[in-house]
């Protein structure tokens, strides 16, 4: 085997037939790890476009940053508590 190494660790013969095996004998596709985002609710999510001024900006991604949000999340939140007000 060539000086393969995985993370600094070589890889031997044997580990090679161990990944073999359990790769014959199947993996539970339920239990692997999902790849992608999160969802966010029920269901895929849509993206929506917003367009804003350079100061709404600068206000949303000062708040976002206070919170310990993602600016997107902020922006949920708004329209969460709009809706509820609305």
């Amino acid at each position: 085997m060539a000086d393969e190494t995985i993370d600094g660790t070589p890889v031997t013969e044997e580990m090679i037939e161990g990944w073999a095996d359990e790769a014959e004998a199947g993996y539970d596709v339920a239990a692997l790890r999902k790849r992608g985002r999160p969802t966010i609710g029920e269901g895929p999510a849509t993206v929506v476009p917003v367009r804003m001024d350079e100061a709404l900006l600068q206000a949303l991604n000062a708040r976002a940053e206070k919170e310990h949000v993602s600016r997107s999340e902020a922006i949920r939140e708004a329209i969460r508590a709009w809706i509820q007000v609305a």
